[in-house]
């Protein structure tokens, strides 16, 4: 395992503040204090760290904090939060004190902490351009950023390089060479007869210019995007494909997964999570960017993980080196990786990468969508992957399905 230099800087004094929150009780740091950019004469750091982490990052996440007490001599405690309480409990806790400095989480519960007053904003100054730009628009709400990235994940297309070689441009491209050898499967994607999958097919419905929610300055807003003609020509193809068995709702995670184990299915589309069953089993795979199906680019939901500041932290100096000394830095984005096997969320950790299978989930990321972290997210599942189904399988006209799931889910969020 790779070790953190020690002479990575925790001099507080790079400008880089989290912002101050009204619910704090410790002073603001003066601008002296803040613009040295000499340790010996920065501000000594004091006090204790508490950070928030669920039952899958806790042990990494000790790891890391041990080494930043290691050059900083700052305790830290982490404690374990079961995962299906972390996000609410720090909606509960911070406003009565006794909740975290950092809670680490993916970014998909921000929207939620933002409406209830919990968290704070981070200022990464001109490290965001150190990060990959999924990344940080996972971090952003409202146009402020509220978190450190560390770690990126999303699907990709994963290719059985014993049945094909071909590196698809188009989809239809793709189907016409996987289908010219003979595989059971050209290629395929998890679904379900109720519920579709919208997950794994929103790659295909942005590349029809129909991404879920509209964004403005970086971030989504409440305004469905996914109607219009764009939406119906993506509903179309759904049908389309639906009609000639290229997608089918009773294939589902464990059959496709089965199916492509099996040497059954030319190529799949799924994430990182059942690479070591193909790699176990001895399969040659290349990982690939996801082919575009409506012309425009095919991009993935990106889920990021990152630290995130409470908005009532004692110590705001302490939580911005941490965050933003620490966190934000290569070695540390590497030793994460190191530590869980996900990309990096900076760029020059990513970059340094040598495993071909998580460069081509890089890749394939590269211009992903982040998980919209708005609470009006929750109620646009259902009626989305249901009408999915419903026209893969034929049970209505696809036009009329998807403008009917359309009505359901502005009535859902109050659009």
């Amino acid at each position: 395992m790779r070790r953190i230099p020690r002479g990575l800087a925790v001099a507080a004094g790079v400008g880089l503040l989290l912002t101050a929150c009204s619910g704090g009780t410790s002073e603001e740091p003066s601008a002296s204090d803040t613009t040295t950019t000499d340790e010996s004469s920065s501000p000594a750091l004091e006090g204790t760290l508490t950070i928030w982490a669920d039952e899958t990052r806790v042990d990494d996440v000790k790891t890391i904090a041990e080494a930043y007490t290691e050059q900083s001599g700052v305790q830290v405690d982490v404690i374990q939060k079961a995962s299906t309480d972390i996000g609410n409990d720090f909606i509960t806790s911070v406003p009565t004190g006794e909740g975290p400095d950092i809670i680490v989480s993916a970014h998909d519960g921000l929207g939620g902490w933002v409406t209830n007053g919990v968290v704070g904003t981070v200022d990464l100054g001109d490290k965001a351009g150190e990060f990959s730009d999924a990344a940080v628009k996972a971090m952003t709400y409202d146009g402020q950023v509220y978190g450190v990235p560390y770690a990126i994940e999303n699907i990709a297309l994963i290719r059985n390089n014993a049945i094909i070689q071909d590196t698809p441009d188009t989809w239809d491209a793709m189907v016409t060479a996987a289908q010219a050898t003979g595989a059971k499967y050209p290629i395929v994607i998890q679904q379900d007869p109720t519920n579709g999958d919208p997950y794994h097919l929103y790659p295909l419905q942005t590349s029809f210019g129909a991404p879920v929610f509209a964004t403005e300055n970086g971030s989504y807003t409440n305004e469905l995007a996914m109607g219009g003609p764009e939406g119906t020509a993506f509903a179309e193809f759904l049908a389309a494909q639906g009609a000639a068995g290229i997608l089918d709702t009773n294939i589902s995670a464990d059959v496709a997964k089965e199916a492509f184990l099996n040497g059954e299915a030319a190529y799949i589309i799924t994430g990182p999570w059942y690479v070591s069953d193909f790699t176990a089993a001895n399969m040659d795979i290349s990982v690939l960017p996801i082919p575009s199906a409506g012309g425009q680019p095919a991009q993935p939901f990106v889920g990021v993980q990152g630290f995130f500041p409470s908005i009532n932290t004692e110590n705001p100096l302490l939580v911005n080196d941490f965050l933003v000394n620490f966190i934000a830095t290569p070695e540390v984005q590497t030793q994460f990786y190191e530590l869980q096997g996900r990309v990096p969320a900076m760029t020059a950790a990513a970059e340094g990468l040598s495993d071909p299978i998580l460069l081509g989930f890089n890749e394939a990321g590269a211009s992903g969508a982040p998980m919209p972290a708005i609470p009006e997210m929750s109620a646009v599942w259902e009626w989305w992957g249901a009408a999915e189904a419903d026209i893969i399988s034929g049970k209505a006209p696809a036009d009329e399905r998807w403008a009917t799931m359309i009505t359901n889910i502005q009535s859902a969020i109050g659009g």
